[in-house]
């Protein structure tokens, strides 16, 4: 069972839009050995006025116990997607986790026509798995 919350974010920086959405995915998660995945749908709209190209991601991704870590890497899900005004572009990652609960934000790397480069911020966005049943 995917459970999806709305624990997401959503930032504009120099015209680029990015918005995540967050679920749990119980299916591959295992409580009782502390492994929570997480999901992550993310969208970017370019709502400037020029095309746009996504080179690189930065993540920082902290868990329930305040441990950090970074991911760094070209593009994303192996794409470098361009995206004219009024474009947008989805995709969809995950993200394990050894507490039940965290956070991730970042950057994306654009560059634009004229080969300059700019940092569009992804807020940080909440990874939460549903509290656990109680017995009774």
């Amino acid at each position: 069972m995917t459970t999806t919350s709305d624990h997401g974010s959503d930032a504009v920086t120099n015209g680029i839009r990015v918005q995540v959405s967050p679920s749990f995915i119980a299916e591959t998660s295992d409580i009782s050995h502390a492994r929570f995945t997480f999901a992550y749908r993310v969208t970017i709209i370019n709502e400037g006025s020029e095309p746009v190209t996504l080179r690189r991601r930065h993540w920082e991704i902290v868990d329930g116990d305040g441990d950090a870590h970074m991911v760094d890497g070209e593009g994303v899900i192996g794409q470098q997607p361009s995206l004219n005004p009024g474009e947008r572009f989805e995709y969809q990652s995950f993200a394990p986790l050894p507490t039940h609960w965290g956070t991730m934000e970042g950057v994306f790397t654009f560059e634009r026509p004229d080969h300059s480069s700019f940092d569009a911020r992804v807020a940080r966005f909440y990874l939460v798995s549903p509290e656990p049943r109680r017995r009774k």
